[in-house]
């Protein structure tokens, strides 16, 4: 009779390293969802809008002039009115004159969805025909007043 070990049969090895082919796919499908997202993440679009020295419009006959300053006071046709007044003579004047022109002079600092609300009243009101009023390059700030 032998004293001594009985042998065991050695099961397998435990797996040590880690199947890195799942973990690589996770990472690519992230990085194609995170190219394909990343453009829509800005909301602007850059433009360089061009600069023209046309001369300037002829008055048109019953054109309305809408002033917007920086500090949101509104004067039509050199008169101050307030903004919720503005919709009512826009609403006046073209029942009116079905032909009238809205002319819309902004300050540069005045937010632009202040000038889209004024747009979408005088829509809203009937008048179909209105402009921007802009400066010509070059010249000084006090002639577009």
């Amino acid at each position: 009779m032998a004293f001594g070990r009985f042998e065991r049969p050695q099961g397998e090895a435990p797996l040590a390293d880690i199947n890195m082919t799942p973990l690589i796919d996770v990472m690519l499908v992230l990085l194609v969802i995170l190219l394909l997202t990343a453009p829509l993440l800005d909301g602007r679009i850059a433009l360089e809008l061009p600069r023209v020295s046309a001369s300037p419009a002829p008055a048109a006959p019953g054109a309305l002039l809408l002033e917007l300053q920086r500090d949101g006071h509104m004067a039509l046709d050199g008169h101050a009115v307030s903004p919720a007044a503005l919709p009512g003579l826009l609403r006046a004047r073209a029942r009116a004159d079905a032909r009238a022109e809205l002319r819309i002079r902004a300050d540069s600092a005045v937010p632009y969805g202040d000038v889209a609300r004024v747009m979408a009243a005088a829509q809203a009101a009937g008048l179909s025909r209105v402009g921007l009023l802009t400066q010509p390059p070059g010249a000084p700030a006090s002639a577009a007043r």
